[in-house]
């Protein structure tokens, strides 16, 4: 990285001045004219660091991001990047008044809090207990309607939808391809996503942004007798939140553009490692399903100060959607996966995931559970129907880590959760957001959100 100039070090220092005066309106100015130099300005443990400025507008706080008028670039219709600062633990003023306060003041940790710093990784079994048999986990049965998934998954299991009409598709990519929607190139193309072109299906989900009502409840509750070609499927975003490891979001990103037609909809923290610029060379190479938010705060599980849980939210106030997908970027299509967790949001069904967990009686254990109704459903991948999880309040805003902040979504959601298994077509690269984080950190946090998990469960 290139070093700062020595005008541009002295402004950095007058803000960092400014910052612990709580001189905000001259830290807001001096951090204007830094960026007017072409650099960022950062908190550090030395006072400050500077970095060049991207080739993206960049907001400093999550919660400056504003929820209203944004582009597909992430740009806001009438302004620009919000420059409100950040003081002590989380100042979150804004000039766009969106968002509110998110208190980040540590809580003391109670005294009963269960310690699950031994705790097995859900990455690799999502066991919550220690005694759990893994040859049973590996053996469940998942007949469960294991059929449907399959069908989901299986482009030749039905040919009157992904049969001819993908070879329709094909040939009409060849003749007009500007006509085509972005991703079909990618379909079949297994030197770049390592699967069979059988595999390779785009979901038949229609992403329609201009449609402001959900129209979940009217796939379900549409007159008998009604055309099928007349009720249009509930529009979908998959969420991502970027905090790092750009090789795994170019992955994640390129296998849900070739695989399914649902917008991407991601947040990047803090350019981590370099993954906010690759997150703009995507947004550049499918304008029309990547959108992307870049912020200056880094994410509090790599030294930051932007927690999963306010993230997470912010993504879900961003989306339009009918149906919002909880991802992560170590999670990797194998074939439509979005489609079947889609088709279960009927009835009272609010979230649908990929790995489900159910608690044990005395509530301190979690448990894999069969594909089926569960209580929790584990952030690796989820669908939720967007108005239900606004109506929950969103994300838990306390969790500042993703491991349990799961747990307590699921709880917090009305209605019935329901787990595929291992069916749907996806796996896991390496889970970098455990196996990669400090396991002190990772310890605290854990159980810091267990507190709140062992309350829900009480209380319900």
């Amino acid at each position: 990285m290139s070093e700062a100039p020595s005008h541009v070090t002295d402004l950095a220092e007058q803000w960092a001045e400014a910052r612990a005066e709580r001189d905000h309106a001259t830290a807001d100015a001096l951090r204007g004219e830094i960026e007017a130099e072409g650099w960022l300005v950062h908190d550090a443990a030395n006072g400050f660091e500077l970095t060049p400025r991207p080739p993206f507008e960049v907001w400093p706080t999550v919660g400056s991001v504003p929820e209203t008028g944004g582009g597909a670039n992430g740009r806001a219709a009438s302004a620009g990047p919000e420059t409100a600062d950040r003081s002590g633990a989380t100042d979150r003023s804004t000039a766009t008044d969106r968002s509110t306060a998110t208190d980040r003041s540590e809580t003391a940790d109670r005294s009963r809090a269960t310690d699950r710093s031994t705790a097995t990784d859900r990455s690799e079994t999502t066991d919550r207990s220690e005694e759990t048999d893994r040859s049973k986990v590996a053996d469940r049965d998942t007949s469960a309607d294991p059929g449907r998934v399959a069908e989901a998954a299986d482009p030749g299991s039905r040919p009157e939808r992904l049969g001819d009409q993908e070879a329709g598709r094909v040939a009409e990519t060849q003749a007009a391809p500007e006509q085509q929607p972005e991703g079909s190139e990618l379909v079949g193309r297994s030197d770049e996503l390592g699967g069979s072109s059988e595999r390779m299906v785009s979901s038949q989900l229609l992403w329609d942004a201009s449609l402001s009502v959900s129209r979940l409840d009217e796939s379900i509750t549409s007159p008998a007798g009604a055309a099928e070609a007349e009720v249009a499927p509930p529009t979908v975003t998959v969420g991502l939140v970027v905090d790092g490891w750009p090789d795994d979001l170019r992955e994640c990103v390129r296998a849900l553009v070739g695989r399914t037609e649902a917008k991407i909809l991601a947040l990047d923290l803090g350019d981590v490692d370099g993954a906010g610029t690759v997150l703009n060379e995507l947004v550049k190479e499918f304008p029309r399903r990547v959108e992307a938010w870049h912020v200056a705060e880094t994410p509090h599980w790599r030294g930051g100060t932007a927690g999963w849980g306010e993230s997470r939210t912010k993504l879900l106030r961003l989306d339009t959607a009918d149906v919002h997908v909880v991802m992560e970027t170590s999670t990797i299509l194998d074939g439509d996966a979005i489609t079947p967790l889609v088709e279960e949001l009927k009835d009272d069904v609010t979230g649908a995931g990929w790995k489900g967990v159910n608690p044990r009686e005395d509530g301190h254990e979690w448990v894999d559970a069969e594909p089926g109704e569960v209580r929790g459903l584990l952030g690796h991948l989820f669908a939720v129907r967007r108005d239900a999880a606004l109506a929950a309040g969103g994300f838990p805003a306390d969790a500042r880590y993703y491991r349990n902040a799961d747990l307590e979504f699921s709880l917090a959601l009305p209605g019935t959760l329901v787990a595929l298994g291992k069916d749907l077509p996806v796996h896991q690269e390496r889970h970098r957001g455990y196996h990669d984080v400090d396991p002190a950190y990772r310890d605290r946090e854990s159980r810091r959100t267990y507190d709140r998990v062992l309350g829900l469960l009480r209380g319900q």
